[in-house]
Parts: C-alpha cells; sequence; structure tokens
C-alpha cells in the first residue's frame, strides 16, 4: 500500500478510538479529573508553603507546564493500555483479516491519543487560568509551547505502543509505565526548580527530557520564574539541554520515533502472526 492509503486507514483506526471515548465519557473523565486535581493540589496545598510571600501566585504560573508535561507524558500510556486490551480481545485479529496496512493499527492509535491529549491540554489550561495561570508571551510562542508537548507525548506513544504489544494485560502496561514515568516526571523541574535537588539527582534532572520539554514550555509560556522556592537566577542551569531546551526536546522526540516506530511494528507483525 502506498502511504495515502496507509494514512486514510491510520485516520479510521483513530476515529474508531475516538468514537469509544465518545461511547464511554468515563475513560475522558478520568483521564482528565487526574491533572486538574493535580494542579489544584499543588496551586493551594503546596503553593503557600512553598511561595509565602506571594501566596503561591508565582509558583502557579511555574507549575502549570510542569503539569502539562507530566499529564500528556501519562496520557501516552492510554496506546499502549488500550493495545494490550485490543490483542487481549482479539481486535488486533480482525484488523488484520481487514484488507489495511498492517501500520496504519498503531499510527491511529498514536494519533488518536493526540486528540485525546488536545482535549486534556484544553480541560488544564482552563484549570490553570481559574487558579492564576497566564501565558504572558505572543500566541504563536504559545502555541509552539503546546505543539512541543504533543511531540514529545506523540514520541512517547510509539514507546509505549511497543510495550502495549509486548506485555499480555492492560493492567500490566498501566503498572510498568507508571514504575518508569513516575521518577522520570517527579526528578526534573516539573514542580520545583532544579537548585532545589540534590546534587546527583540535579545533574539527572539538568538532562532528563522531562525537564527539558517543560522548561521549553515555560519559557514559551513565559512562566520561567524560579523565585517562589530559590533566590533570583540560582535555578537557571548551565548544562546544553537546558540552555537548548526546544531543540533537545525536539532531538529526543525525533531519536524515540526512528528506534520505536519500526520496533513497535516489528513486534506487532510478530505477535499477530503467531
Amino acid at each position: 500500500m502506498n502511504l495515502f492509503e496507509t494514512m486514510s486507514d491510520a485516520f479510521v483506526v483513530a476515529r474508531r478510538n475516538l468514537i469509544k471515548i465518545k461511547r464511554v465519557p468515563d475513560l475522558l473523565v478520568f483521564t482528565t479529573l487526574s491533572p486538574i486535581m493535580f494542579v489544584l493540589l499543588f496551586a493551594y496545598v503546596f503553593g503557600g508553603a512553598i511561595d509565602q510571600q506571594g501566596g503561591g501566585a508565582a509558583y502557579r504560573e511555574f507549575l502549570i507546564a510542569g503539569i502539562f508535561a507530566q499529564t500528556v507524558i501519562f496520557g501516552a500510556t492510554i496506546t499502549g493500555a488500550g493495545l494490550a486490551e485490543d490483542v487481549k480481545k482479539g481486535i488486533v485479529d480482525r484488523f488484520r483479516s481487514l484488507p489495511m496496512s498492517p501500520s496504519a493499527v498503531l499510527t491511529g492509535r498514536t494519533l488518536s491519543d493526540v486528540a485525546n491529549n488536545l482535549i486534556v491540554l484544553a480541560v488544564m489550561s482552563a484549570t490553570g487560568l481559574v487558579v492564576g495561570w497566564r501565558i504572558r508571551t505572543s500566541f504563536f510562542e504559545a502555541a509552539w509551547g503546546f505543539v512541543l508537548l504533543l511531540v514529545f507525548a506523540y514520541a512517547i506513544s510509539w514507546i509505549m505502543a511497543w510495550v502495549g504489544m509486548i506485555v499480555p494485560s492492560p493492567e500490566v502496561v498501566n503498572n510498568a509505565s507508571f514504575i518508569i514515568i513516575f521518577p522520570l516526571t517527579f526528578v526534573a523541574n516539573t514542580f520545583v526548580p532544579l537548585a532545589t535537588l540534590p546534587g546527583p539527582l540535579q545533574t539527572f534532572a539538568e538532562w532528563n527530557p522531562v525537564s527539558a520539554v517543560t522548561q521549553a514550555a515555560r519559557e514559551l509560556f513565559g512562566n520561567t520564574d524560579p523565585s517562589v522556592v530559590a533566590q533570583p537566577g540560582t535555578d537557571v542551569s548551565t548544562s546544553w539541554a537546558l540552555q537548548n531546551p526546544e531543540l533537545y526536546t525536539l532531538i529526543w522526540a525525533a531519536a524515540v520515533l526512528v528506534v520505536f516506530v519500526p520496533l513497535a511494528n516489528w513486534q506487532y507483525r510478530r505477535s499477530t502472526s503467531r
């Protein structure tokens, strides 16, 4: 099949997954409820303690980009869990019996999760505005910040697609993903400036791609003030990754796609040929 036919099949699969969300709205409700709770918890429970002079206002601006990054990365795990469920229920075998491109199943799955992340980001942005977050740059800079978040999450979704094809159940996918993603999103600049981390963790966080995509989003939203928990200027990292966060994010996303798109498709063909 040519590229046009493959993408056409992929959009059909993506539409199928989005219709599933429409028919089972609980999926979307719980996907959006968790980040809203994180925003409110960190903004009002921890924000006042961290930013005592400002009552948490400055910290809330600093926080939102980190919540965005954490949420879209965790949202990428839907790809793996969804694929594992489709394999378990035999739906992938039905797809295999149809005259369609094999790669369309994985491409459609990952594209539908981009749409899901778009909805989640919209809900979270509204929540952020309610708690005091503001975008202080131009429309195009802010839009590029959201695009970078989605591109990075899309790359992670291909890792999850590979995991979903090799792990036997959605529950195992969720548990395995949580063990890896949770420390990656917390040992970073998502919730606190790097200056507050101990030496070894700070070095790891500086080169952690989650820190880069968070830093890129903060800069593009105009929310880079770290003074809520440290003296002004102490959070300016000298690492190349955080001096060039947009480029570093794109490099990581490209590297992940180059490795895991063919790997996930190979695992798909291997799994469905058994």
